[in-house]
């Protein structure tokens, strides 16, 4: 047993810890073992024609099919929606970023409530949500979540991804500059052994649900879309991707072909001297998922990764939840990126806000999220 003292194993046991995985990590850090490849192993090849199919244009007879489908599905309760809102609250002064206001007084959280609202409203049905939390924002979001008045529409619950600790890169624990240990939330990849851990895959199902739309906090224009969860049921596959076309100098996740198998691969996965311009679409990390699908676990690979912390390099280990794509079915919709039918207004930290907020205010207007 690792040596962890009692506040901090306090913390650990509370969310999740994996303390033989940890204890094998630092003990490969330790020996020495050959240097980390994250690169995905097997032939790597872009996708093939046909892997990404376009949403049909908005006033479509083809998406006013797809808008017709995927609102059954929303009225008949099969849909519900995951936020995800954890990491470790840095890039926004230590403030959760899911509290910080967008729109007026408006907050991240408050306009994607809205928006479920408003679908749940439209289809008079009940639109269940559930926040990914981490150790570093479960607090203050369900400090958030008791403030506010209940919707029977859209009941709401957090769910705590997993925490570790950093580490040496010669295997030790690292701690910070005060002594302390330095625990971490180790990437939204938790996302369906976190369900799973909280029973909400099983009440979900219980209660007639059968399809999770995930996206995160803070890209406000990846609305709860009835075409969206339309092209989900006509593709037949357990995960759909939505994708949008690259700007110059993006990097991102994309989706590739590995051995044949088309998947989204992480910039840091693709084999060194693959031109990634090659594939002119990345991911949004915004899916549709089957609950019974992801009702499973999956060897999904904790990545490498070293940081600097307060100038010093730490060790921590991360997945991803594209990684998912590996192992199931799925279908790549490749959505517009900006404008009114955009689907892609990502906010890292205030300056982006501020260079996207007229964008994200006129999206949400126009879709009825805001007056």
């Amino acid at each position: 047993m690792i040596a962890i003292d009692p506040d901090t194993r306090a913390l650990l046991d509370r969310f999740g810890f994996d303390e033989a995985r940890l204890t094998a990590a630092a003990a490969a850090l330790a020996a020495g073992g050959p240097a980390v490849d994250n690169a995905v192993r097997g032939a790597v090849t872009a996708p093939a024609e046909g892997d990404v199919v376009a949403l049909p244009a908005p006033g479509s007879a083809a998406r006013a099919a797809l808008h017709a489908r995927g609102a059954a599905a929303i009225r008949a309760g099969q849909v519900g929606v995951v936020y995800l809102a954890g990491g470790m609250a840095t890039r926004f002064g230590g403030v959760v970023k899911a509290v910080v206001p967008v729109v007026g007084d408006r907050t991240f959280l408050d306009l994607k409530l809205a928006d479920a609202a408003r679908v749940a409203a439209d289809h008079a049905t009940t639109v269940p949500v559930w926040l990914l939390t981490s150790y570093a924002t479960h607090a203050r979001l369900e400090e958030d979540l008791a403030a506010r008045a209940a919707d029977p529409r859209t009941p709401i619950a957090c769910v705590p991804q997993f925490v570790s600790l950093r580490l040496t890169p010669a295997g030790a624990l690292f701690r910070e500059p005060d002594g302390a240990l330095s625990p971490y939330a180790p990437g939204h990849g938790d996302l369906s052994f976190a369900l799973r851990r909280a029973g909400v895959l099983d009440r979900f199902r219980a209660a007639g649900g059968r399809y999770l739309h995930m996206s995160n906090v803070d890209n406000l224009a990846a609305t709860l879309d009835p075409a969206i969860i339309g092209a989900h049921l006509a593709s037949g596959a357990a995960i759909t991707a939505e994708v949008v076309a690259k700007d110059p100098g993006d990097r991102g996740g994309a989706p590739a072909r590995v051995d044949g198998v088309p998947q989204i691969l992480e910039a840091f996965r693709f084999p060194r001297g693959f031109d990634q311009d090659a594939i002119p679409v990345f991911n949004t990390n915004t899916f549709v998922l089957d609950v019974d699908a992801i009702d499973r676990d999956f060897p999904l690979t904790y990545f490498h990764v070293a940081k600097q912390v307060d100038g010093a390099t730490a060790i921590q280990y991360e997945r991803l939840v594209g990684e998912l794509t590996a192992f199931l079915p799925t279908h790549f919709a490749l959505v517009p990126r900006t404008g009114v039918d955009g689907r892609f207004q990502p906010v890292k930290d205030p300056p982006e806000l501020e260079a996207r907020r007229a964008e994200i205010e006129a999206i949400l207007r126009a879709r009825g999220v805001i007056a």
